[in-house]
């Protein structure tokens, strides 16, 4: 009886044993495969220059007067003609939108003596939509002759983005692919397959935007609207992409 008991107990014990060898035997091929394999991660990105068909500007009308009422009376009757010059120049009211409007103290500081209330300040501020660029000039030059003493920046942009990001992913594409065929020659690889292909996303830079100054001078040589060059946007669109590579 005592002979059984402990050939039972070898054995448990024998197999105990062998267990962490068969699983060691089991991982380390699923290890050693994860070398065997290699792989290229990669950057690159397309990018289309397009024509913008539409223009965003930003403007207003700033006023002054002693009492805070009679600034924003005045304000408002101006703000009122540079709006209506805008409707007569073709742009609905859903492409007029306020964006800032402000009422603020204005004093006059000297040394050594409390600050002495000069007057109110008041700011109206909208932002301007155009989809027809055949009348931006003449709209600029519409509000400021209608009263607005503030043109803050303006913008180009186009309505329908999707074609020019659709080539400009076709040619990241082509730029990521040639970069992973270079790699894999002066590796002495050639390109398996495509396991992976990400986008970082597109984006239109707009030019800078143009100072007050700069609708000064365009308004006074200017006949027939302000001179607006909408010029190009450049469309670009980031990708990664990661490939095997084979001998």
């Amino acid at each position: 009886m005592k002979t059984l008991v402990r050939a039972g107990a070898l054995a448990i014990m024998l197999a105990t044993a062998a267990a962490p060898a068969a699983f060691a035997q089991t991982a380390r091929p699923q290890a050693d495969s994860m070398f065997q394999t290699t792989t290229l991660n990669l950057s690159a990105y397309g990018e289309t220059r397009v024509a913008p068909d539409k223009a965003t500007i930003n403007l207003g009308v700033t006023t002054e007067a002693p009492t805070a009422a009679a600034a924003l009376a005045a304000n408002s009757e101006q703000m009122n003609k540079v709006i209506a010059a805008l409707r007569k120049g073709g742009i609905p009211d859903k492409d007029i939108q306020t964006s800032g409007l402000n009422l603020s103290a204005q004093y006059d500081y000297v040394q050594n003596e409390p600050p002495k209330l000069r007057g109110y300040q008041a700011s109206n501020q909208v932002t301007v939509t155009v989809n027809d660029l055949a009348k931006l000039g003449a709209a600029v030059d519409a509000t400021v002759k209608a009263g607005a003493n503030q043109v803050n920046g303006i913008s180009f942009g186009l309505k329908d983005p999707s074609a020019a990001e659709n080539a400009a992913r076709q040619d990241a594409v082509k730029a990521l692919q040639a970069k992973a065929e270079l790699y894999a020659r002066a590796t002495g690889h050639r390109v398996s397959r495509l396991v992976n292909l990400s986008e970082g996303g597109g984006y239109m830079p707009a030019p800078p935007p143009v100072p007050m100054m700069a609708y000064a001078r365009m308004e006074k040589d200017a006949s027939g609207g302000a001179p607006v060059s909408a010029g190009e946007l450049a469309v670009r669109v980031d990708i990664t992409g990661l490939y095997e590579l084979t001998r």
